[in-house]
């Protein structure tokens, strides 16, 4: 009886709803990154000595991608080409779930990440950046005379 009378899941429907909502306002741009579903997905952590963050990009040529560090704030932006068959007039596309285009992610690093000593490197369509922290702000014994 509750097939027939609501052929979709309205639960489901609200849920969904609801997180689509919820991704809408969570677009805060700190070290944890922007919401959700942003691309590339990022993986972000950190020793003593360092900040590494992973950018999850498959399928993004490396001459396409950017990486700038200004006051503070780690920008990664490029372009995903299109993989699906283009210009062919007896080509269909039946779905299309990939994101193609421009992109931009906005990372805001720790006071004491060393703008100085940062390296990244793309392999097997992951971006690894690596920020150095300050020698200042490692923590060190001192020893008591």
């Amino acid at each position: 009886m509750y097939r027939s009378l609501f052929p979709r899941d309205v639960f489901a429907e609200m849920d969904r709803l609801q997180r689509e909502m919820q991704q809408a306002f969570d677009l805060s741009p700190t070290i944890r990154g922007v919401g959700r579903n942003g691309f590339p997905a990022l993986n972000i952590g950190g020793t003593p000595q360092t900040v590494e963050i992973y950018a999850f990009a498959p399928g993004v040529d490396p001459s396409s991608l950017e990486v700038n560090l200004e006051r503070g704030l780690l920008t990664i932006a490029g372009t995903r080409a299109n993989a699906l068959p283009q210009g062919d007039a007896k080509a269909a596309v039946h779905i299309n779930e990939r994101f193609e285009g421009a992109f931009r992610r906005v990372l805001t690093l720790p006071d004491d990440a060393d703008p100085d000593a940062v390296q990244a490197k793309y392999r097997d369509g992951v971006l690894h950046i690596t920020v150095q922290r300050r020698a200042s702000s490692q923590p060190r014994r001192i020893t008591v005379q």
